[in-house]
């Protein structure tokens, strides 16, 4: 059995090169619309439950979905083809569940993108047609109708003994295959206040957006309400219709302010930080620690023409073994994290290892920033 864990040595050069901590780059202007997200302007989902034909011999087998026959021999019975009481038992159907995002202000007419989902056990839905599907909303109205043929994103083959799949096969899209039935009930025109709601709450951010939309206008039209929502009043702006309201702000530039965050990934070593995040005075040292055990057993044999029996001795060696290392380094206090990464980047310290280093010095409290573990 062997234990080993990675050598980390820091430098005194290395820890020398860290103190030079150079200045926050400023972060870069941001437009509005891409901040916030204006209140009445959103997407919403539909669902609804079709059926698939048209498969080469992937579809449900009927015995395990029952469903999917029953939804077969309804839309046979509204096409005027009577199959009650007929057995049949076909291999190129499957139920699928689509849904769909319904656009702010879709008219009707208007297409839009849908996904084909198998629920039951089909293999594939290659070569598929999806059959009229109606979409619902929340409130249980329909809101489009979705058709067309499906775009599956995998493959699957088979042989007699053998087969492989690459991808979702079970799963596809039909672009612009649903067309806009109805369309949702909003008098945006009626407005006389919006509310912009900031994708990631901030009073500095607000406080920035507010400003700079006030700025615009030349009078206080808008006022922070808390940390993700900034008020626009529509009558002080001297403009009658929301729309040209938004379509004025939405391309105002913001500079956004960020929180100091460290997001990390075990499973693949990806660590993702921010310019803010800075480290306190701290020590770090790792050292290359390898314990060996050996086993070795050797078989003792009777001698000739007696009644002893073979006998098996254990004979194990045990070894540990730890590589000398350069020893304790500091990191000097106000570095930034980007430069102790490059620092244990140069030693050629692995991902992996390097995550295990941030969360200690987050433990011992010299990590001024929010760590997220994925």
């Amino acid at each position: 059995m062997r234990l080993t864990t990675t050598a980390l040595s820091l430098s005194l050069s290395v820890a020398v090169a860290f103190g030079m901590t150079p200045s926050p780059a400023a972060a870069s202007p941001i437009r509005i619309k891409d901040l916030v997200e204006f209140d009445g302007v959103r997407s919403n989902d539909l669902v609804g439950y079709g059926l698939v034909v048209g498969l080469n011999g992937t579809g449900d087998g009927l015995r395990n979905s029952p469903f999917t026959e029953e939804i077969m021999s309804n839309i046979l019975e509204r096409l005027g083809v009577n199959v009650t009481g007929e057995q049949f038992r076909p291999r190129n159907v499957a139920a699928v569940l689509v849904t769909a995002s319904l656009p702010p202000f879709a008219r009707a007419g208007s297409p839009i993108d849908v996904t084909v989902s198998a629920i039951g056990d089909a293999k594939s839905l290659l070569g598929g047609t999806l059959i009229m599907t109606p979409l619902n909303a929340a409130d249980g109205d329909i809101y489009a109708v979705a058709q067309g043929t499906i775009i599956a994103g995998g493959a699957t083959a088979q042989g007699a003994a053998a087969s492989v799949t690459q991808g979702v096969p079970t799963a596809g899209v039909i672009p612009s295959g649903a067309t806009v039935e109805r369309e949702v009930a909003f008098d945006f025109a009626g407005l006389t206040s919006v509310r912009l709601a900031l994708r990631t709450p901030d009073f500095t951010t607000a406080g920035r957006i507010e400003d700079a939309i006030n700025r615009e206008f030349g009078r206080a039209v808008a006022v922070m309400t808390d940390p993700g929502t900034v008020e626009l009043d529509i009558g002080r702006t001297g403009m009658s219709s929301p729309a040209h309201v938004m379509g004025r702000i939405e391309n105002v530039l913001v500079e956004p302010e960020t929180r100091a965050t460290v997001v990390v990934d075990q499973r693949s070593g990806t660590i993702v930080m921010g310019e803010d995040v800075r480290i306190s005075r701290v020590a770090v040292s790792q050292g290359n620690l390898t314990l060996r055990v050996e086993e070795q057993p050797a078989v003792i044999q009777p001698n000739p023409f007696s009644q002893g029996e073979s006998v098996v001795v254990p004979r194990s060696t045990a070894s540990i073994t730890n590589e000398p290392g350069i020893g304790l380094a500091e990191i000097p206090d106000g570095t930034s994290l980007s430069e102790v990464v490059a620092g244990l980047n140069a030693l050629g310290v692995a991902p992996r290892d390097m995550i295990d280093i941030l969360k200690s010095i987050k433990a011992a409290g010299a990590l001024h920033a929010e760590f997220l573990v994925r």
